[in-house]
C-alpha cells in the first residue's frame, strides 16, 4: 500500500497537452510526400526498388534450382507433397492382420487391405514372419478392449525377440480403439507404433513410412464424408461364398449406452452406385452370399446426387421416434435393397446391423417379395422395459416394439427373428429385469446377442447415469436372459423339425469331417452327413462343397443347430421348392400352435 501511495501523485498528475503537435499531424497527415524533402523521398524510393528485386527464400537454400522448385509446387496437388512417390511403398513388406469384433471390422479390414496391397504390401497370417502387425479393434465392451491390451503384451515380447538383422517389427491399432484411446495406446509402455481410426485407412502408406524413423505416428481424425467409395475391398474370408459389403458408416442415434458415435463419427451413406459396382463384382466372382452392413444399415440415405434430394422425410417404424430431427430427401434402404436383389437373383441378400425404428412397411413387404433376400430380421432389442429403454434413448417402448414384431410377422410369414439384449443397465430393476425376460418369451428369437453391461466412457450414460447394477446381479441376471432365450430358440428350431430348408453350404463341420455345415435361410446353422441316400447321389451331392445350395429335410433341432438329410442340390432360383418351403414352415408352425 505504501507503494501504491508513493505512486498515486503519479497517476493523478495532469500531463500538459501538446496541441502544436496535434494539430500539425491533423494538418499534414494527408500531404506529407508533399512536404518530405526531396532526398528522403528519393531514398525510400531507392530502398523499395532493392527490396522488390533482391534474394527470395530459395537463394538461400544451396543447391535449389528456383524454377524447377516453383514448377513442382504448381503441378503436385497430392496430399503430402513432402514425401517422394516411392516412399511410402511397401517393397514387398509382410503385413498381417488381426480382427476383433463385428463383421464392419471385416469389412474395414479389407479395406486397409486394399489400401496397402495397392502400395506394394504383402500379406501373411503369421505374426511371426510379418514386418507389420495391424490390429483391428472394438470398443463396444471393457472385455473386447483388454483382449487387444494382453495381445499387445504379447506382440511386443516378440518384437523384442526379433532377430537384429531382420526389420524391425511395426504394430499398429486401427479401428475404434485407436480412435477412443489414442492417448494411453501411445503411452502406455510404449506398445504402439502406428495409429488409425475408422477415418484414417486411406493414411496407412504414411504413417507406416514415418514410423519407420522410429516416432509414434497416428491419425484418428473423424470424417463427416469419408465412406471409401472408391475403394474397392479385398475381400478375403475365410469362406469365398460368402462377403461383407459396407453401405454406410457412423451413427446418429446416440443410444446411452453405446460408443460408436464416438468411434465412428457422424452418418454418412455411401453412393448406391458404388455399392451396385461391387456387388456385382462380386457375383460375377461367384459369391453366393452378401451381408450388406452398417451400425444403423436401414436407415441408409444416399444424396450424392441432387435429384434425389427431395423434402419426404424419412419414413419410420409406427411408434418409433428419433433424438435428431427428420431427414429429408435421397434413396432410402428399400431402393438399395431393391436394386442389389435385382443383380443376381441366386445370390442371398442379408444385412446388419439395423435399428428398429428403421422397418416401414415398404422394406417389410420387399423382404416378402424377393426370393433373395433373406427372410431373417436382426431386431435388437435391448431391454424388455419401458423404462430401461428410455434411459437407453432408443425411442420406443415395449409396446411399440411388439407391434413392429407382430407387424413384421403379419408381413413376411415365417420369419427369423433374432435380437441384442443388455443386462443389468443404469437403474434396471428386479421389474424391468422380468420384463425383459417376458419379451424374450413372448417375441421368440432363434439367435441372440446378449452381454452384460459395460459403461464407455464419452457416452451419455457415463455423464447422465449411474451404473449401480452390481457386477454379480448383472451376471446373474445375464444368466437368466441366457437360458430363458435358449429355451425358445429351442422351440421355435424344433418347429422346423419335419421341414425342408435350402442350406448354403459353408464347408465341413467342425466337430467331424463326415459332416457338412451351412445356414439356412433364417440364417441357422444345419448340418448334415456329407454322403447322402441314394437319390442324393444321383443327383450329385456327394460332390457338394462350399457355396452350393442344398435341400436338406431337417429330422432334429436344438437352441442352437438344427440336423437333418441332404436331398439334392438346388439352386436359389428355384421358386417352386421355396414356396413349398414356406408352407411347410407354415404348417409347422400351425400344428405347434393348436399343441
Amino acid at each position: 500500500m505504501e507503494c501504491l501511495k508513493r505512486l498515486r501523485p503519479l497517476f493523478l498528475t495532469p500531463r500538459p497537452l501538446l496541441p502544436f503537435y496535434f494539430t500539425q499531424h491533423c494538418l499534414c497527415s494527408r500531404s506529407e510526400n508533399v512536404n518530405r524533402p526531396q532526398s528522403k523521398r528519393t531514398t525510400l524510393d531507392t530502398f523499395k526498388t532493392q527490396l522488390s528485386s533482391g534474394p527470395t527464400f530459395q537463394d538461400f537454400v544451396k543447391g535449389i534450382d528456383v524454377n524447377k522448385t516453383l514448377l513442382v509446387s504448381e503441378e503436385d496437388d497430392g496430399p503430402h507433397a513432402y514425401l517422394s512417390e516411392d516412399l511410402d511403398m511397401g517393397n514387398d513388406r509382410k503385413v498381417c492382420f488381426e480382427t476383433y469384433g463385428c463383421q464392419m471390422n471385416v469389412n474395414d479390414t479389407e479395406i486397409a487391405w486394399s489400401v496397402l496391397q495397392k502400395k506394394g504390401y504383402q500379406r501373411t497370417n503369421d505374426p511371426y514372419e510379418a514386418d507389420v502387425v495391424l490390429l483391428v479393434t472394438c470398443s463396444i465392451r471393457e472385455k473386447a478392449e483388454q483382449t487387444i491390451w494382453n495381445r499387445l503384451q504379447q506382440l511386443t515380447a516378440m518384437k523384442r525377440k526379433r532377430l537384429k538383422n531382420r526389420t524391425p517389427m511395426k504394430i499398429g491399432i486401427l479401428g475404434c480403439m485407436a480412435e477412443r484411446l489414442k492417448t494411453q495406446l501411445l503411452e502406455r509402455e510404449k506398445l504402439v507404433d502406428v495409429l488409425a481410426g475408422p477415418d484414417a485407412y486411406r493414411d496407412l502408406p504414411r504413417l507406416l513410412t514415418l514410423a519407420d524413423s522410429g516416432r509414434q505416428v497416428s491419425n484418428v481424425l473423424l470424417s463427416l464424408e469419408e465412406t471409401y467409395a472408391d475403394v474397392m475391398p479385398v475381400h478375403r474370408g475365410p469362406q469365398g461364398y460368402s462377403a461383407f459389403v459396407s453401405i454406410m458408416r457412423g451413427c446418429d442415434n446416440m443410444c446411452s449406452y453405446c460408443i460408436v458415435p464416438f468411434t465412428r463419427g457422424r452418418e454418412r451413406s455411401r453412393p448406391l452406385s458404388s455399392i451396385l459396382d461391387e456387388v456385382r463384382l462380386l457375383s460375377d466372382q461367384g459369391v453366393k452370399e452378401v451381408t450388406l452392413l452398417g451400425q444403423n444399415v436401414n436407415s441408409y440415405r444416399d444424396t450424392s446426387e441432387e435429384q434425389h434430394r427431395g423434402p419426404d422425410p424419412t419414413q419410420l417404424s409406427r411408434g418409433f421416434r428419433t433424438l435428431y430431427r427428420s431427414k429429408q430427401g435421397g434413396l432410402r434402404f428399400a431402393d438399395l435393397l431393391e436394386r442389389v436383389s435385382h443383380i443376381d437373383a441366386d445370390m442371398r441378400i442379408r444385412f446388419t446391423s439395423p435399428h428398429p425404428k428403421d422397418f416401414p412397411d415398404e422394406v417389410l413387404q420387399l423382404i416378402a417379395e424377393r426370393g433373395n433376400i433373406c427372410k431373417q430380421i436382426h431386431l435388437p432389442a435391448q431391454s424388455g422395459s419401458s423404462p430401461v429403454l428410455k434411459a437407453m434413448r432408443r425411442g420406443y417402448t415395449r409396446e411399440a416394439y411388439l407391434d413392429l414384431v407382430d407387424n413384421i410377422k403379419r408381413i413376411v410369414p415365417g420369419v427369423s427373428l433374432s435380437s441384442d439384449f443388455i443386462a443389468g443397465f443404469c437403474g434396471e430393476k428386479e421389474e424391468d429385469h422380468l420384463q425383459t425376460l417376458s419379451l424374450i418369451r413372448e417375441v421368440g428369437y432363434n439367435v441372440g446377442f446378449l452381454f452384460a453391461y459395460s459403461m464407455r466412457k464419452k457416452t451419455h450414460a457415463s455423464h447422465a447415469l449411474q451404473d449401480d447394477v452390481p457386477g454379480e446381479e448383472k451376471q446373474r441376471r445375464l444368466e437368466e436372459l441366457i437360458s430363458a432365450f435358449r429355451e425358445e430358440a429351442a422351440k421355435v428350431n424344433s418347429a422346423l423339425v419335419g421341414t425342408t430348408q435350402l442350406v448354403l453350404v459353408e464347408g465341413a463341420s467342425k466337430r467331424s469331417a463326415q459332416d457338412l455345415c451351412g445356414r439356412s435361410d433364417g440364417n441357422v446353422k444345419v448340418i448334415f452327413p456329407r454322403e447322402g441316400s441314394g437319390s442324393s447321389l444321383k443327383s450329385g451331392l456327394a460332390e457338394a462343397k462350399a457355396g452350393d445350395y442344398v435341400l436338406v429335410k431337417i429330422t432334429s433341432a436344438n437352441s442352437q443347430s438344427l440336423r437333418g438329410r441332404a436331398l439334392s442340390l438346388s439352386s436359389l432360383s428355384d421358386q417352386p421348392v421355396q414356396q413349398d418351403n414356406l408352407i411347410g414352415q407354415l404348417d409347422t408352425e400351425a400344428s405347434r400352435t393348436l399343441v
